[in-house]
């Protein structure tokens, strides 16, 4: 726990006999913020220290992540997932007056694999605990055991005041193998990207790798933009990301990787833009449906270096 929220958990129930309610939305808003893993200690953090990690990683046989999931969130459908709500009460930095905060995502349906969260700050990095009150547990939805505190999470989204300065509307998130996605102001969701691609198109079958864990740098005061790190692992390579992330008008978002590979990558996607499309107004071959399109995006557009933009309406190849 912050040193912040320390003092005021510690000297505010003393107070709050003698403010009435003031002083108990004081004490809650000091508690309300996720802790630290139980008996974890901050580690040093800085620009190299997930280079390394990749590194050390990419000389040793691949391990796939852990998608091990309690009775309770073993089998959960679409409907169900969509019925585990992140607390926004409970969101990181929440009433620490910066332009950012951080919502959890929980694991469960097809967002089965463990992902590790740390927040930096202050050169040290102090890994966020799962615990099932961070979320709502709705419609018949059963919590998980409050004892396992090793669940993790599934990724998570970040919120800003992107649309209206008393709202903190999502700007990105970054859930599901190394997939990520963001939007600027006045939009909704198109196509989303992925860290690495691997095999894509490959007849004997797509590789995805996966990020395992995030060190999400606390912003600073007044900044108007989000840092974070990321640990990539796959079959064929690990990799170090560093995402800088800055919403408005137009989103902004730097991707920085260094990559380790662990076998010759002969099919390749860094930072790939992929995207959804059953159908549109220009491709509805064999499709009986009342509706115009059903697709993430309908077409690609690109400004290039000589001052041309392109659009490229997409449709459904008959042949690989």
């Amino acid at each position: 726990m912050r040193r912040r929220t320390l003092l005021k958990a510690a000297i505010l129930p003393a107070m709050g006999a003698l403010g009435g309610p003031l002083w108990s939305a004081l004490i809650a808003e000091a508690q309300a913020q996720p802790a630290p893993a139980a008996g974890a200690q901050a580690t040093p953090f800085d620009a190299f220290t997930v280079r390394q990690m990749a590194r050390e990683r990419a000389q040793k046989p691949y391990k796939a992540p852990d998608t091990k999931l309690p009775a309770q969130l073993d089998k959960l459908s679409y409907d169900d997932y969509r019925n585990i709500r992140f607390n926004a009460e409970r969101a990181l930095w929440r009433g620490d007056n910066l332009k950012f905060q951080l919502q959890l995502l929980h694991r469960g349906f097809l967002f089965r694999d463990k992902v590790d969260l740390f927040v930096v700050s202050e050169g040290q990095a102090r890994p966020v605990a799962y615990q099932p009150d961070l979320f709502r547990f709705e419609h018949g939805v059963a919590a998980p055991d409050p004892a396992d505190n090793n669940l993790g999470f599934s990724g998570f989204r970040i919120h800003s005041p992107l649309n209206r300065a008393d709202y903190f509307d999502e700007v990105a998130v970054f859930q599901g193998a190394s997939y990520f996605r963001a939007i600027a102001k006045g939009q909704v969701y198109g196509s989303s990207a992925r860290g690495l691609s691997v095999k894509t198109g490959d007849p004997a079958g797509e590789e995805f790798p996966v990020f395992v864990a995030y060190w999400i740098e606390k912003p600073q005061a007044g900044g108007d933009s989000i840092v974070l790190h990321a640990l990539l692992d796959s079959a064929s390579a690990a990799a170090a990301f560093r995402f800088t992330i800055r919403p408005g008008d137009s989103t902004n978002m730097a991707v920085e990787m260094t990559l380790y590979p662990r076998a010759d990558i002969d099919k390749a996607g860094i930072g790939t833009l992929t995207s959804m499309f059953f159908f549109g107004p220009n491709d509805r071959d064999g499709t009986d449906d009342f509706r115009p399109m059903v697709a993430d995006a309908g077409a690609l557009s690109v400004a290039n270096g000589r001052g041309e933009r392109l659009w490229r309406p997409l449709q459904n190849p008959r042949n690989l």
